[in-house]
């Protein structure tokens, strides 16, 4: 497996390239924009786009899905309980933090415990609400690596003040459901740097 971040978007955001070497075959984890050397790297590489994984609705991490799937027509995927941030810019904050709603409907809606086989991959979804409520994460347990959205960042967790989010929550689904994984989990986040579980076991204040 190899994974290419590209930072992406009005806020930088984290947006990920997961690629089967072997197959060639690859999935996106969120979608804040699609500029055209982000189309052309995947077309120059032969990748073979199969998915679009989103860690949860806000619109920093779904504003460039029209245009990417303009160009690679494949399901979208979400946890259902995120649907009303996904297709309300209200909700998704879209429509007042950036003055440009945005919203999406054709996502196909996962739940706590799914495991999707994707790219030759068996990913498992992990719900953590809390930075919202039907955020969640992406483990792929083979691999030793989870895509945390904005649940889990290197030092810190996601934000609580936007629509459905909760710190209670969030701190319950970090410790609940991330910090039980192997501590050399490594962790993707949905902005800053990576880290690993047994770093943020040690460090992170929040925890």
């Amino acid at each position: 497996m190899k994974i290419e971040k590209f930072v992406l978007g009005p806020v930088g955001t984290n947006c990920y390239i997961v690629r089967n070497e072997d197959t060639m075959e690859c999935f996106i984890v969120d979608m804040a924009a699609c500029p055209p050397e982000l189309v052309s790297h995947i077309k120059n590489a032969g990748l073979i786009v199969r998915a679009v994984l989103l860690t949860h609705g806000h619109f920093d991490h779904i504003m460039g899905l029209d245009r990417f799937l303009e160009e690679f027509p494949v399901q979208v995927y979400a946890c259902g309980a995120e649907k009303e941030l996904l297709e309300n810019a209200q909700m998704n904050s879209s429509a007042g933090m950036l003055g440009q709603p945005y919203t999406f409907t054709g996502a196909q809606f996962v739940k706590d415990g799914d495991l999707l086989q994707i790219a030759g991959m068996n990913i498992q979804v992990i719900q953590t609400p809390g930075h919202t409520i039907g955020g969640c994460c992406y483990y792929i347990a083979e691999e030793k690596v989870l895509f945390s959205g904005d649940t889990l960042f290197r030092a810190s967790v996601g934000r609580t003040d936007l629509p459905t989010g909760s710190m209670g929550a969030l701190v319950r689904s970090v410790k609940e459901r991330i910090l039980v994984l192997p501590d050399e989990t490594r962790v993707y986040p949905g902005h800053m740097e990576e880290t690993t579980v047994g770093y943020e076991k040690k460090y992170n204040p929040f925890l």
